[in-house]
This record gives structure tokens, sequence and C-alpha cells, in this order.
């Protein structure tokens, strides 16, 4: 019973820290002028956000893919703000 408590706080932290994570890049690659960064970072966020819904509906295919396609985005707007 106790680890449904945990699952609802993990669940919590990785949301969080998954916002602040693709917020701060959106936000670095405005202040830096790297449109094509904010571009890829805003795609990671929406599919991010995709994969979220397909989790709900019990998708777990779907969800796979989707956070796949965001940790691709999210590097490469990584890389875009870096080099």
């Amino acid at each position: 019973m106790g680890n449904n408590d945990f699952e609802k706080y993990a669940v919590a932290v990785i949301i969080v820290f998954g916002a602040l994570i693709i917020g701060g890049l959106m936000a670095a690659s405005m202040a830096f002028g790297h449109r094509n960064g904010f571009l890829f970072a805003l795609g990671g966020a929406t599919s991010a956000w995709i994969s979220g819904n397909a989790l709900l509906l019990d998708r777990p295919r779907i969800y796979a893919l989707f956070v796949g396609i965001a940790a691709l985005m999210l590097i490469a707007s990584t890389i875009t703000l870096v080099t």
C-alpha cells in the first residue's frame, strides 16, 4: 500500500523537474536568441504532453514513442544552445 504513495510523489517530482528543464531550455534559448533551440524545446514539451495523455489512455507504445521523440528534441535543443 505504501508503494502507491511513493509512486504519486515520484510522478510529481518527475513532472515538476521535467517542466523546469523544458522551461529552462526554452527560456535560455530565448535569452540567447536561438530560435531553433526554442522550437526544439517547444516540440519536446508538446511531445511530452502528448505522451502524458497516451499514458492516461493506457497506450504504452504511443507513450514510449512520444517520450523518445521528446528526448531527441530536447537533446537537439541543448545541442543548438551549446553550439
